[in-house]
């Protein structure tokens, strides 16, 4: 079965058609992703005006490529900014009726348990990992405590960090209380997925041309992680469109998105994350194919 799913996030748009047998790996057909920034001057709690028709414009042309490329199912889902949104049932009617289709708001618990189905769908058996998931307007967390998986949602991202005016001791209290938390469980690794952790990956190895076989399954240092902080915050937006691996649309947000890696990396005593491509679009497809049977 052909399912596309659909993530509108905080900062970017990012579509994934897959064929998805109920029981088995899902196999990409079609990838894209658009940058809106739907969070964007988030701060009054509304998604703002432009903002919006930004994304409507994106998720009208992701649903007609899923169309093009034969899906039978499409699935749309919101996250952060969507969910916090003051005026967010005015943009789930502006989705509907732009596309025809339902937008699911994920609840932050929701959206960890799909990042985790994704992973876990594509690396198999991670019971002893913390998943970190690290968007744009929120951070999830999922890892083995006791009594089985525990899910937490942290309401702390790239963007939402860059627009506070982020700062170290910042992400320190923010992430204080969760770190607390996760330590005495110990997971033995970290598996990162989201567009900081990926995007961290493909400038660690200097990439031209994004490659995501290339960036599934690399591992990334705590190490280079705070070489590259270290280096973007030296520099100006307009020298870091130029690094390679960065998307250009990235470089206002990604020096918060690797200071929030990196204090976890730390807090946890850890010297490496994994980074997994399968993610919440992963784990949509997984969901709906599973419902579906």
């Amino acid at each position: 079965m052909r399912i596309a799913a659909i993530d509108v996030g905080s900062n970017s748009i990012r579509l994934l058609v897959a064929d998805a047998p109920a029981d088995g790996v899902i196999t990409p057909v079609l990838r894209d992703l658009q940058t809106t920034r739907l969070g964007q001057g988030f701060a009054g709690g509304r998604l703002a005006d432009a903002a919006v028709h930004r994304t409507l414009d994106v998720i009208k042309d992701f649903v007609r490529q899923a169309r093009r490329a034969g899906a039978e199912k499409v699935v749309l889902a919101a996250t952060s900014a969507v969910r916090d949104a003051a005026n967010r049932e005015d943009f789930i009617h502006a989705v509907y009726g732009a596309t025809g289709y339902a937008l699911r708001v994920l609840s932050g618990e929701e959206e960890a348990r799909l990042s985790y189905l994704g992973v876990t769908g594509a690396l198999g058996d991670v019971r002893d990992a913390l998943v970190i998931d690290i968007g744009g307007g929120s951070t999830e967390f999922i890892w083995p405590g006791q009594g089985g998986i525990r899910f937490r949602s942290v309401n702390a991202g790239a963007v939402r960090m860059t627009e506070s005016g982020f700062g170290s001791g910042q992400i320190r209290a923010v992430f204080g209380d969760i770190l607390r938390d996760i330590r005495p469980d110990s997971p033995a690794d970290m598996i990162g997925v989201g567009g900081t952790v990926t995007t961290l990956a493909a400038m660690a190895q200097e990439m031209r041309t994004y490659d995501p076989d290339k960036v599934h399954g690399y591992r990334l240092t705590a190490a280079k992680v705070g070489k590259l902080y270290h280096a973007l915050r030296k520099l100006p937006v307009a020298a870091r469109q130029k690094m390679p691996g960065l998307q250009p649309e990235r470089a206002d947000i990604i020096p918060a998105g690797a200071l929030i890696l990196l204090r976890v990396l730390q807090g946890l005593n850890m010297d490496s994350v994994l980074v997994s491509e399968a993610d919440i679009l992963y784990g949509l497809i997984i969901w709906e194919a599973r419902e579906m049977s």
